[in-house]
């Protein structure tokens, strides 16, 4: 098995990424407000502050923002590094716990 590397494997990351943490908030969001999961992930986050610690909220937005800059860059700008991915990981990994009921 070959492990893929530069800017194609840090986008597709970068995009797991930030699809387990559009669940992660779905799944801490979806108890207190049924049918919310039809909204955008930004409304989704602003609910959130109800919802969750208001550190844990601004952590989730912050890394979301960031994951979504590594998922949209353009072709002359540098895209995610390595380091920045598993940071990302990291954190979301922790969000993700903190998020779970």
């Amino acid at each position: 098995m070959t492990v893929a590397h530069g800017a194609g494997a840090s986008i597709g990351a970068s995009l797991a990424l930030r699809t387990a943490l559009e669940i992660a908030v779905d799944q801490a969001l979806e108890a207190a407000l049924p049918g919310l999961p039809r909204t955008s992930m930004r409304a989704k986050l602003l609910c959130l502050r109800g919802y969750a610690a208001p550190e844990t909220a601004r952590r989730a937005t912050a890394v979301w923002t960031h994951v979504c800059l590594g998922c949209h860059y353009h072709q002359y700008e540098m895209g995610p590094t390595h380091a920045q991915v598993r940071a990302w990981r990291q954190e979301i990994a922790a969000l993700a716990n903190r998020l779970t009921p």
